[in-house]
């Protein structure tokens, strides 16, 4: 059976080089040797088999690229199962112990893995996040976090905490995060972001009271800014990008 072969060297995705360019590798058999292998079931659209390097693949023909810095040379099919497969490796290599008992764990489903002492079942956690666009007149608030990589300028953002709704969480974090109150709350969309169980949803809003604050352990910088006086802004694959897009086209 062919399958497609999502390998991983910490978060570095081993591709194939061809004369089309850079493409999953494909075949009965894995490009290089690996010890473990998850199957990952693709709902439909075939299996494929997703597995972690003990090294970086120095081979002719092949070259190893970060999950992130791939959405720009794969199609977006690619792109979204290469995340999946990654997320569900990480859960594989978390789930092998029941964390009740420590009895090895059997997978009984593609995302389910039962303990065969005491009955616990284990699925692949999702951590959901909001991220929120904030309008100010003809402005939109951008903000620098700390941990981000680079020099560009985001959106506020944050994980949602036990028994909150997805409104409530937006308003609490807006406010911890700048101090500001906001009012007109709409959905957007949301984005998977295997990074390394993540799902963004995505919110716009108005800026309905308060001065900014900047939570200064979460924060660096932040301000309104207009259209004409942007700052670096985030790559286009992410949902923060998405939504500063689509206030610049004049869609939110």
């Amino acid at each position: 059976m062919q399958y497609r072969w999502y390998l991983f060297y910490r978060d570095q995705l081993l591709l194939q080089e061809t004369a089309e360019g850079l493409v999953i590798p494909c075949g009965t058999e894995p490009p290089v040797a690996v010890e473990h292998c998850f199957t990952v079931d693709y709902q439909g659209e075939g299996r494929a088999q997703a597995a972690h390097l003990p090294a970086p693949v120095e081979v002719s023909g092949y070259r190893m690229m970060g999950l992130r810095a791939s959405w720009d040379v794969l199609p977006q099919t690619a792109y979204a199962e290469a995340g999946k497969a990654f997320q569900l490796l990480y859960w594989d290599t978390h789930s092998r112990y029941c964390p009740v008992c420590g009895t090895p764990t059997e997978q009984t489903t593609p995302i389910c893995k039962r303990c065969p002492q005491c009955g616990n079942e284990l699925y692949p956690p999702i951590s959901p996040a909001i991220i929120v666009l904030i309008r100010k007149g003809d402005s939109v608030l951008l903000v620098h976090a700390r941990n981000f990589r680079g020099n560009f300028h985001g959106l506020v953002a944050g994980f949602i905490e036990v028994g909150e709704t997805l409104e409530e969480c937006v308003c609490r974090e807006v406010r911890e995060e700048t101090g500001l109150e906001i009012k007109d709350l709409r959905y957007f969309a949301s984005q998977p972001w295997p990074y390394p169980s993540g799902l963004m949803i995505g919110f716009t809003a108005n800026y309905a009271a308060g001065v900014l604050k900047l939570q200064d352990e979460e924060l660096s910088t932040g301000a309104f800014f207009t259209r004409d006086n942007l700052p670096e802004i985030p790559r286009k694959l992410s949902l923060a990008r998405k939504l500063i897009d689509a206030w610049l086209e004049g869609r939110v």
